[in-house]
Protein backbone atom coordinates (compact mmCIF):
# COMPACT_ATOMS: atom_id res chain seq x y z
CA UNK A 1 0.00 0.00 0.00
CA UNK A 2 1.29 3.50 -0.75
CA UNK A 3 -0.22 6.48 0.91
CA UNK A 4 -0.58 10.02 -0.18
CA UNK A 5 1.96 11.03 2.13
CA UNK A 6 4.69 8.88 0.72
CA UNK A 7 3.16 9.77 -2.52
CA UNK A 8 4.13 13.49 -1.78
CA UNK A 9 7.71 12.86 0.11
CA UNK A 10 8.87 11.63 -3.51
CA UNK A 11 7.27 14.87 -4.86
CA UNK A 12 8.58 17.06 -2.85
CA UNK A 13 12.29 15.37 -2.56
CA UNK A 14 12.34 16.66 -6.07
CA UNK A 15 10.76 19.94 -5.72
CA UNK A 16 10.93 21.03 -1.92
CA UNK A 17 7.71 22.94 -1.08
CA UNK A 18 10.19 25.74 0.66
CA UNK A 19 11.29 26.66 -2.96
CA UNK A 20 7.99 28.14 -3.88
CA UNK A 21 7.01 31.84 -4.37
CA UNK A 22 5.51 33.19 -1.16
CA UNK A 23 2.38 34.04 -3.12
CA UNK A 24 1.68 30.68 -4.00
CA UNK A 25 0.24 27.70 -2.50
CA UNK A 26 1.73 24.65 -3.93
CA UNK A 27 1.42 21.50 -1.78
CA UNK A 28 -1.74 18.98 -0.79
CA UNK A 29 -5.32 21.82 -0.88
CA UNK A 30 -7.39 18.62 -0.54
CA UNK A 31 -7.20 15.29 1.29
CA UNK A 32 -6.11 13.23 3.85
CA UNK A 33 -2.09 12.28 3.88
CA UNK A 34 -2.47 9.06 5.28
CA UNK A 35 -5.13 7.96 2.63
CA UNK A 36 -4.02 4.79 0.16
CA UNK A 37 -3.11 5.81 -3.38
CA UNK A 38 -5.27 4.20 -5.75
CA UNK A 39 -4.64 6.09 -9.16
CA UNK A 40 -3.85 8.91 -10.10
CA UNK A 41 -4.85 12.20 -12.18
CA UNK A 42 -1.90 14.57 -13.63
CA UNK A 43 -2.95 17.83 -14.81
CA UNK A 44 -2.11 21.50 -14.96
CA UNK A 45 -5.12 22.83 -13.94
CA UNK A 46 -7.42 20.87 -11.48
CA UNK A 47 -10.94 21.44 -12.73
CA UNK A 48 -14.71 19.73 -12.19
CA UNK A 49 -14.18 18.23 -15.41
CA UNK A 50 -10.63 16.93 -13.83
CA UNK A 51 -12.27 15.66 -10.41
CA UNK A 52 -15.02 13.66 -12.88
CA UNK A 53 -12.44 12.43 -15.02
CA UNK A 54 -10.82 11.25 -11.60
CA UNK A 55 -14.14 9.63 -10.42
CA UNK A 56 -14.99 8.04 -13.83
CA UNK A 57 -11.10 6.13 -13.73
CA UNK A 58 -11.01 5.18 -10.38
CA UNK A 59 -8.09 7.69 -8.93
CA UNK A 60 -8.64 9.46 -5.78
CA UNK A 61 -5.63 11.49 -6.39
CA UNK A 62 -5.00 14.60 -8.91
CA UNK A 63 -1.31 16.22 -9.04
CA UNK A 64 -1.84 19.72 -11.16
CA UNK A 65 0.78 22.24 -11.63
CA UNK A 66 -1.55 25.48 -10.61
CA UNK A 67 -3.29 25.36 -7.05
CA UNK A 68 -6.94 25.43 -7.62
CA UNK A 69 -6.79 27.68 -4.55
CA UNK A 70 -4.37 30.41 -4.02
CA UNK A 71 -5.52 32.30 -1.76
CA UNK A 72 -8.20 32.43 1.52
CA UNK A 73 -11.78 30.97 1.13
CA UNK A 74 -14.61 32.34 3.46
CA UNK A 75 -17.30 30.07 2.17
CA UNK A 76 -17.71 27.05 0.08
CA UNK A 77 -21.51 27.22 -1.52
CA UNK A 78 -20.55 26.25 -5.08
CA UNK A 79 -20.97 30.21 -6.58
CA UNK A 80 -17.38 29.94 -8.15
CA UNK A 81 -15.60 27.03 -10.41
CA UNK A 82 -13.23 26.86 -7.31
CA UNK A 83 -15.80 26.36 -4.67
CA UNK A 84 -17.19 23.19 -6.82
CA UNK A 85 -14.09 21.63 -7.86
CA UNK A 86 -13.04 21.56 -4.32
CA UNK A 87 -16.97 20.56 -2.80
CA UNK A 88 -16.80 18.09 -5.54
CA UNK A 89 -13.07 16.48 -4.82
CA UNK A 90 -13.96 16.27 -0.97
CA UNK A 91 -17.51 14.83 -1.89
CA UNK A 92 -16.17 11.60 -3.64
CA UNK A 93 -12.76 11.29 -1.15
CA UNK A 94 -10.34 12.95 -3.89
CA UNK A 95 -7.58 14.61 -3.05
CA UNK A 96 -5.74 17.55 -4.81
CA UNK A 97 -2.08 18.22 -4.60
CA UNK A 98 -0.01 21.25 -6.35
CA UNK A 99 3.16 21.25 -7.54
CA UNK A 100 3.66 25.06 -8.91
CA UNK A 101 6.35 27.32 -8.43
CA UNK A 102 8.52 25.29 -6.43
CA UNK A 103 8.59 23.04 -9.97
CA UNK A 104 9.44 25.59 -11.56
CA UNK A 105 12.20 26.72 -9.86
CA UNK A 106 14.21 23.58 -9.79
CA UNK A 107 16.46 22.90 -12.15
CA UNK A 108 15.10 19.68 -13.90
CA UNK A 109 11.12 20.92 -13.86
CA UNK A 110 8.92 23.28 -15.92
CA UNK A 111 11.99 24.99 -17.55
CA UNK A 112 14.13 22.04 -18.19
CA UNK A 113 11.32 20.17 -20.29
CA UNK A 114 10.51 23.44 -22.55
CA UNK A 115 14.05 23.34 -23.19
CA UNK A 116 14.71 19.36 -24.05
CA UNK A 117 11.19 20.17 -26.61
CA UNK A 118 12.98 23.16 -28.11
CA UNK A 119 16.25 20.94 -28.65
CA UNK A 120 18.38 23.64 -25.99
CA UNK A 121 21.94 22.35 -25.06
CA UNK A 122 24.67 23.79 -22.62
CA UNK A 123 21.83 24.89 -19.84
CA UNK A 124 21.91 26.87 -17.14
CA UNK A 125 19.45 28.77 -14.48
CA UNK A 126 18.24 32.19 -15.87
CA UNK A 127 17.89 34.25 -12.52
CA UNK A 128 19.55 31.96 -9.67
CA UNK A 129 18.23 32.59 -6.02
CA UNK A 130 20.20 33.92 -3.61
CA UNK A 131 19.60 32.33 0.17
CA UNK A 132 19.11 29.22 0.03
CA UNK A 133 22.54 27.30 0.87
CA UNK A 134 23.44 27.26 4.02
CA UNK A 135 27.34 26.25 5.64
CA UNK A 136 27.41 23.37 8.48
CA UNK A 137 30.89 23.89 10.67
CA UNK A 138 31.29 20.43 12.95
CA UNK A 139 34.69 19.66 15.20
CA UNK A 140 34.86 15.90 14.92
CA UNK A 141 37.77 13.63 16.65
CA UNK A 142 40.11 12.45 14.03
CA UNK A 143 39.07 8.94 14.70
CA UNK A 144 35.76 9.13 13.01
CA UNK A 145 35.85 11.94 10.44
CA UNK A 146 35.45 9.39 7.98
CA UNK A 147 32.26 8.57 9.44
CA UNK A 148 30.97 11.73 9.67
CA UNK A 149 31.86 13.08 5.99
CA UNK A 150 30.20 10.23 4.31
CA UNK A 151 27.25 10.55 6.55
CA UNK A 152 27.10 14.41 5.47
CA UNK A 153 27.31 13.51 2.02
CA UNK A 154 24.58 10.73 2.47
CA UNK A 155 21.77 13.60 4.19
CA UNK A 156 22.80 15.92 1.03
CA UNK A 157 25.38 17.98 2.28
CA UNK A 158 28.62 18.73 0.06
CA UNK A 159 27.30 19.65 -3.63
CA UNK A 160 28.50 22.48 -4.93
CA UNK A 161 27.39 22.80 -8.77
CA UNK A 162 28.02 19.97 -11.05
CA UNK A 163 30.75 18.39 -7.70
CA UNK A 164 29.05 16.65 -4.54
CA UNK A 165 31.15 15.43 -1.43
CA UNK A 166 32.85 18.58 -1.53
CA UNK A 167 33.95 19.52 1.81
CA UNK A 168 36.88 21.29 3.92
CA UNK A 169 38.86 20.09 6.41
CA UNK A 170 41.53 21.66 9.31
CA UNK A 171 42.97 19.81 12.11
CA UNK A 172 43.29 21.58 15.79
CA UNK A 173 42.54 20.62 19.01
CA UNK A 174 39.12 21.13 21.23
CA UNK A 175 39.34 21.26 25.13
CA UNK A 176 36.25 20.51 27.16
CA UNK A 177 35.84 19.33 30.58
CA UNK A 178 32.66 17.48 31.62
CA UNK A 179 30.39 18.51 34.55
CA UNK A 180 28.16 16.74 36.84
CA UNK A 181 25.44 14.60 35.07
CA UNK A 182 27.00 13.92 31.54
CA UNK A 183 29.07 11.51 30.13
CA UNK A 184 31.65 12.03 28.30
CA UNK A 185 32.63 9.66 25.31
CA UNK A 186 36.16 9.93 26.39
CA UNK A 187 37.65 11.28 29.76
CA UNK A 188 36.18 11.28 33.44
CA UNK A 189 33.58 14.01 34.87
CA UNK A 190 35.15 16.86 36.06
CA UNK A 191 38.59 16.22 34.05
CA UNK A 192 39.56 18.74 31.69
CA UNK A 193 40.43 17.14 28.05
CA UNK A 194 42.27 17.98 25.40
CA UNK A 195 41.52 16.15 22.03
CA UNK A 196 42.82 16.35 18.03
CA UNK A 197 40.10 17.07 16.22
CA UNK A 198 38.98 18.14 12.53
CA UNK A 199 37.04 21.20 11.51
CA UNK A 200 34.90 20.17 8.81
CA UNK A 201 33.18 22.48 6.84
CA UNK A 202 30.37 21.54 4.10
CA UNK A 203 28.10 23.15 2.04
CA UNK A 204 24.15 22.12 2.12
CA UNK A 205 20.73 23.50 0.75
CA UNK A 206 18.22 24.79 3.51
CA UNK A 207 15.23 22.36 3.14
CA UNK A 208 18.05 19.39 3.82
CA UNK A 209 19.21 21.02 7.30
CA UNK A 210 16.81 18.41 9.26
CA UNK A 211 18.54 15.75 7.36
CA UNK A 212 22.19 16.76 7.62
CA UNK A 213 21.92 17.08 11.02
CA UNK A 214 20.22 13.76 11.81
CA UNK A 215 23.05 12.05 9.87
CA UNK A 216 25.61 14.19 11.86
CA UNK A 217 24.28 12.98 15.07
CA UNK A 218 24.34 9.36 14.19
CA UNK A 219 27.66 9.59 13.39
CA UNK A 220 29.88 11.08 16.01
CA UNK A 221 29.54 9.51 19.47
CA UNK A 222 30.34 12.83 21.19
CA UNK A 223 27.48 13.41 24.09
CA UNK A 224 27.48 16.83 23.14
CA UNK A 225 28.55 17.60 19.70
CA UNK A 226 29.97 21.21 18.46
CA UNK A 227 28.55 22.54 15.41
CA UNK A 228 27.41 26.05 13.89
CA UNK A 229 25.02 26.83 11.00
CA UNK A 230 25.58 29.82 8.64
CA UNK A 231 22.95 31.42 6.26
CA UNK A 232 24.66 32.10 2.99
CA UNK A 233 24.26 34.76 0.49
CA UNK A 234 25.87 32.75 -2.56
CA UNK A 235 23.45 32.35 -5.48
CA UNK A 236 22.29 28.67 -5.86
CA UNK A 237 22.87 28.22 -9.53
CA UNK A 238 20.48 25.38 -10.04
CA UNK A 239 17.94 27.12 -8.22
CA UNK A 240 15.76 29.65 -9.47
CA UNK A 241 13.21 31.12 -12.12
CA UNK A 242 13.81 30.82 -15.93
CA UNK A 243 16.61 29.32 -18.18
CA UNK A 244 18.73 30.09 -21.25
CA UNK A 245 20.59 27.35 -23.63
CA UNK A 246 21.50 27.24 -26.97
CA UNK A 247 20.57 25.39 -30.21
CA UNK A 248 23.15 23.13 -31.70
CA UNK A 249 23.36 25.37 -34.73
CA UNK A 250 21.66 28.96 -35.48
CA UNK A 251 19.08 29.40 -37.44
CA UNK A 252 16.96 32.49 -38.93
CA UNK A 253 14.42 34.24 -36.53
CA UNK A 254 11.18 33.00 -38.94
CA UNK A 255 12.85 29.38 -38.66
CA UNK A 256 13.05 29.36 -35.34
CA UNK A 257 9.62 30.68 -34.41
CA UNK A 258 7.73 28.08 -36.02
CA UNK A 259 10.14 25.39 -34.39
CA UNK A 260 8.79 26.96 -31.31
CA UNK A 261 5.37 26.79 -32.46
CA UNK A 262 5.44 23.40 -33.76
CA UNK A 263 7.41 21.88 -30.76
CA UNK A 264 5.24 23.23 -27.88
CA UNK A 265 1.96 22.95 -30.31
CA UNK A 266 0.77 26.23 -29.92
CA UNK A 267 -1.93 27.92 -31.66
CA UNK A 268 -0.49 31.55 -32.25
CA UNK A 269 3.27 32.76 -30.95
CA UNK A 270 2.86 36.39 -30.57
CA UNK A 271 6.01 38.27 -31.35
CA UNK A 272 7.74 41.43 -31.26
CA UNK A 273 9.43 42.20 -34.55
CA UNK A 274 12.05 40.45 -35.84
CA UNK A 275 15.96 42.21 -35.90
CA UNK A 276 17.19 39.77 -38.59
CA UNK A 277 19.84 37.95 -36.83
CA UNK A 278 20.61 34.54 -36.50
CA UNK A 279 19.36 32.98 -33.53
CA UNK A 280 21.32 30.88 -31.29
CA UNK A 281 21.14 31.26 -27.60
CA UNK A 282 17.50 31.35 -25.92
CA UNK A 283 16.13 32.11 -22.84
CA UNK A 284 12.73 30.42 -21.50
CA UNK A 285 10.00 30.66 -18.89
CA UNK A 286 6.95 28.44 -18.23
CA UNK A 287 3.83 30.43 -17.50
CA UNK A 288 4.11 34.27 -17.01
CA UNK A 289 7.82 35.56 -17.49
CA UNK A 290 7.88 39.36 -18.77
CA UNK A 291 9.71 39.64 -14.74
CA UNK A 292 12.65 37.30 -16.43
CA UNK A 293 12.95 40.30 -19.72
CA UNK A 294 16.11 42.12 -17.89
CA UNK A 295 17.26 38.69 -16.99
CA UNK A 296 17.16 37.32 -21.05
CA UNK A 297 18.45 41.09 -21.92
CA UNK A 298 21.48 40.43 -19.79
CA UNK A 299 22.05 36.57 -20.47
CA UNK A 300 22.73 37.95 -24.22
CA UNK A 301 19.52 35.43 -25.27
CA UNK A 302 18.31 36.23 -28.72
CA UNK A 303 14.84 35.41 -28.24
CA UNK A 304 12.92 34.89 -25.03
CA UNK A 305 10.13 32.54 -24.86
CA UNK A 306 7.41 32.81 -22.12
CA UNK A 307 4.18 33.98 -21.99
CA UNK A 308 1.29 36.28 -20.65
CA UNK A 309 3.31 39.63 -21.81
CA UNK A 310 1.41 42.55 -21.88
CA UNK A 311 0.73 44.79 -24.67
CA UNK A 312 2.92 47.63 -23.19
CA UNK A 313 5.72 45.16 -22.41
CA UNK A 314 6.90 43.76 -25.87
CA UNK A 315 7.81 47.56 -26.05
CA UNK A 316 10.61 46.81 -23.77
CA UNK A 317 12.59 44.25 -25.79
CA UNK A 318 13.84 47.71 -27.59
CA UNK A 319 15.19 45.94 -30.33
CA UNK A 320 17.51 43.60 -28.48
CA UNK A 321 15.63 40.02 -28.73
CA UNK A 322 12.74 38.54 -29.88
CA UNK A 323 9.91 38.54 -27.34
CA UNK A 324 7.67 35.18 -28.10
CA UNK A 325 4.52 34.97 -26.01
CA UNK A 326 3.19 31.37 -27.06
CA UNK A 327 0.15 31.83 -23.93
CA UNK A 328 0.29 30.39 -20.48
CA UNK A 329 -0.86 26.66 -21.22
CA UNK A 330 1.07 26.08 -24.51
CA UNK A 331 4.23 26.60 -22.29
CA UNK A 332 3.45 24.60 -19.27
CA UNK A 333 1.53 21.73 -21.02
CA UNK A 334 4.28 18.87 -21.20
CA UNK A 335 4.74 19.15 -17.46
CA UNK A 336 2.45 16.48 -16.97
CA UNK A 337 4.74 14.41 -18.77
CA UNK A 338 7.28 15.58 -16.05
CA UNK A 339 5.26 14.48 -13.30
CA UNK A 340 4.43 11.18 -14.65
CA UNK A 341 7.94 10.36 -15.02
CA UNK A 342 8.72 11.39 -11.70
CA UNK A 343 5.79 9.29 -10.42
CA UNK A 344 6.61 6.48 -12.60
CA UNK A 345 10.10 6.27 -11.08
CA UNK A 346 9.42 4.70 -7.62
CA UNK A 347 5.68 4.03 -7.43
CA UNK A 348 3.86 0.71 -9.93
CA UNK A 349 1.23 -0.23 -7.50
CA UNK A 350 -1.49 1.91 -8.69
CA UNK A 351 -2.47 3.59 -12.12
CA UNK A 352 -0.89 7.04 -13.18
CA UNK A 353 -2.69 9.30 -15.98
CA UNK A 354 -2.54 12.29 -17.94
CA UNK A 355 -5.86 13.79 -17.71
CA UNK A 356 -7.48 13.53 -21.51
CA UNK A 357 -9.25 16.95 -20.15
CA UNK A 358 -8.30 20.30 -22.14
CA UNK A 359 -8.45 22.97 -19.49
CA UNK A 360 -6.80 25.39 -21.39
CA UNK A 361 -9.34 28.45 -21.02
CA UNK A 362 -8.11 30.26 -24.39
CA UNK A 363 -9.34 29.24 -27.59
CA UNK A 364 -8.04 30.50 -31.08
CA UNK A 365 -10.21 30.60 -34.10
Amino acid sequence: MTTLHELMAHLEAFAPPSLQESYDNAGLIVGDPNTEVKGVIIALDCTEEVVEEAMATGCNVIVAHHPIVFSGMKRFNGKTYVERTVMKAIKHDIAIYAMHTNLDNVRHGVNRKIAERLGLMNLRVLAPKRGLLRKLVVFVPLAETEAVRSALFAAGAGSIGNYDECSFGLAGTGSFRGREGAQPTVGQVGEHRRESEERIEVIFEAWKESAVLAGLRKSMTYEEIAYDIYSLENTHQGIGAGMVGELENPVSEQEFLLHVKKSMQAGVVRHTRLIGKKVKKVAICGGSGSFLLKDAKKAGADVFVTADFKYHEFFDAEGTLVIADIGHFESEQFTGELIHSLILEKFTTFAVRLTGVNTNPLQYL
